[in-house]
């Protein structure tokens, strides 16, 4: 987006500096956002989303922590906070790395405020390792016995979680055997890394599966 303005990494800090109140911000600074060395606060966010003529949301690309969800819709902490009910240094916390802590109700209002897609609201709320677990539990095992737990972690139709799930069994169980029957001294060799490799995107393999 620089590039496109014609703006170098030192024009964008000059503007930062004289325009939006950051007297400390330098060409390497903005260098090492863009290279990923480096992360903006909210507020540099904001600032470098009004010197490029954009969004901070266009800056982010695809949310995947609770404040890039927060700062992509242009909601302010506070206003997030006080719509959930929770005291605002609380909320801090969580965004911090603390974890998602709110109760049910605050959690079904969180998905409502950052208007989050079902993939993006297991994330944020810290329900992916154990949703991944009950995944990896239910193509080794009968898929059906995890509809219920998996059900609790990630609300959708119970015919389209039953069909994603034996899906993914099937799909798991055909590559196991797949690799087996190639023969050979490194048939079990191949077969693990099949299998590492099919568990190791289970939550995203699932997501595919889940598609309406």
């Amino acid at each position: 987006m620089r590039a496109a303005l014609g703006m170098g990494p030192e024009h964008v800090a000059h503007t930062l500096r004289v325009s939006y109140g950051l007297p400390y911000a330098t060409g390497d600074l903005v260098t090492a956002w863009e290279r990923g060395i480096a992360s903006p606060s909210s507020p540099e966010l904001t600032a470098l989303a009004g010197v490029l003529w954009c969004s901070p949301g266009e800056l982010i690309g695809r949310p995947r922590t609770l404040r890039e969800h927060r700062v992509a819709r242009g909601l302010p902490a506070e206003e997030v906070a006080r719509a959930l009910g929770l005291d605002l240094a609380r909320y801090q916390r969580m965004e911090d790395g603390g974890g998602w802590r709110g109760t049910e109700r605050q959690t079904a209002a969180l998905a409502r405020v950052l208007d989050l897609a079902l993939p993006d609201f297991v994330a944020v709320t810290d329900r992916e390792a154990e949703l991944a677990g009950l995944l990896r539990s239910a193509v080794g095992t009968r898929w059906q016995a995890y509809v219920r737990p998996v059900g609790k972690l990630v609300p959708m139709e119970r015919q389209q979680l039953e069909r994603a799930l034996q899906e993914l069994h099937q799909d798991y169980q055909g590559q196991v055997v797949a690799s087996l029957s190639w023969g050979g001294n490194s048939a079990a060799s191949q077969s693990g890394d099949a299998g590492r490799d099919f568990l190791d995107r289970i939550v995203e393999r699932f997501w595919e599966k889940a598609r309406p």
